[in-house]
């Protein structure tokens, strides 16, 4: 097991890098000049100009830039935005609010899809079965700017039961985390219920119910428990997308997350901190994945990483 972590926190390594590495050629390959504006209509001093090229390496080559850039970066300091602000404070006052999103979300991502998924395959092909499966196709097929406006209108206009937009609270965070998973509680139900269809269907299940044991221990030790794998696995590559795609529920939803600072960032040509923003949503989605991987044998002991 430990040689396994190991490994895979050595992983970890070129794909940050590599990431983080497309994210920062890609923002400088952006046109125009990124101290352009920074002292409004009238052109910035030669003072400032030449400050702001040495503070951010404006004039050494791009990958040079990059060097020095991560060298900093692995020294715990991720730079400061062209207004001065260090980017660490940004993010530290901005990521408990996503955090917070991102869990709801997913909480309510497992809760309702997973037993969505479990309900419509006790009984395939019948009414619920139908329902649930009518009902998830109609949830993917909605663009998610179309459902946070409609659930924002309905729920927090016509209804009155959240607020239109957030204030921080958790009680306004509960709509919008509703509407960032729904998509996922679809995706989750459908794969729940093929999943716990073909568990119900194994040989070691038959010959449970054939020795009398009660249904409901057959669905949840035997179908829901082997029924989980997939589902952990997209749920655990699920938290990383909900962490990096909040940006258009953050917008409509007036919540000062990280996606509304990567969104601010990347119109304002902050390259140092949507650079960090990346490096941390990477991070982040890595350790993730590396948590459901050592969650499989908990939930399979077959399986073991060697």
């Amino acid at each position: 097991m430990r040689r396994y972590v190991l490994r895979r926190l050595l992983q970890f390594v070129p794909v940050l890098l590599g990431a983080t590495f497309l994210i920062y050629a890609m923002m400088w390959a952006l046109p125009g000049d990124p101290l352009a504006g920074r002292c409004g209509d009238r052109a910035c001093p030669q003072s400032y100009v030449d400050r702001m090229t040495e503070a951010y390496n404006l004039s050494d080559p791009l990958v040079v830039q990059y060097v020095k850039y991560m060298a900093g970066v692995f020294t715990g300091d991720l730079g400061t935005t062209f207004a001065g602000v260090p980017v660490a404070d940004e993010l530290l006052s901005r990521l408990p609010l996503t955090a917070q999103l991102a869990g709801l979300a997913i909480v309510f991502e497992i809760i309702l899809g997973v037993t969505a998924g479990v309900l419509a395959a006790l009984r395939p092909g019948g009414l619920l079965d139908s329902a649930i499966l009518v009902s998830t196709l109609i949830v993917v097929a909605i663009p998610m700017f179309v459902l946070a406006l409609l659930g924002q209108s309905f729920f927090g206009v016509e209804l009155g039961w959240f607020p239109v937009t957030s204030d921080g609270s958790l009680l306004s965070l509960i709509l919008p985390a509703v509407v960032l998973g729904s998509v996922s509680v679809a995706v989750v139900a459908r794969v729940m219920r093929s999943s716990m269809i073909a568990s119900l269907q194994a040989d070691h299940v038959r010959t449970a119910q054939a020795k009398g044991l009660a249904p409901r221990r057959v669905v949840v030790a035997h179908g829901v428990r082997n029924s989980l794998i997939p589902v952990t696995t997209l749920v655990g590559a699920d938290l990383g997308v909900l962490l990096g795609g909040t940006v258009v529920v953050e917008m409509i939803f007036n919540i000062n997350g990280i996606g509304d600072l990567l969104l601010r960032s990347v119109g304002d040509g902050e390259i140092g901190t949507v650079t960090a923003t990346v490096t941390m949503l990477v991070l982040a989605f890595l350790i993730i994945n590396l948590v459901v991987d050592l969650l499989y044998p908990l939930l399979d002991p077959r399986i073991r990483h060697e």
